[in-house]
């Protein structure tokens, strides 16, 4: 895990070393940018992915932990309901005072 966290890391390194003078232009639509290096596109990218990956997990994620948090309620009921003894007397008779 930590291996895969340094080559990736590297391979970052590696990439903003060799591209850093070249320059783009950014047409979104709306705003053109000139002149921005590749490197901040590549980190700006990484980052809108990131943002629209969360988001849209974020869903499915809360969806998931409800139907498991029913799931988990049902469970407990039915372990309650299994384990109650039902036929259970009471030996020393609670709230009543010995004379």
């Amino acid at each position: 895990m930590v291996a895969a966290a340094m080559g990736a890391l590297a391979l970052a390194t590696g990439f903003a070393s060799l591209n850093s003078g070249q320059r783009v232009t950014v047409r979104l639509g709306f705003v053109t940018f000139y002149g921005v290096p590749l490197t901040v596109v590549a980190f700006v990218s990484l980052l809108v992915g990131m943002v629209v990956m969360l988001a849209a997990g974020i869903r499915s994620d809360l969806k998931v932990r409800r139907i498991l948090r029913a799931r988990l309620e049902a469970e407990d009921l039915e372990e309650r309901r299994r384990f109650i003894d039902r036929d259970q007397q009471d030996l020393f008779g609670e709230g009543k005072e010995r004379g």
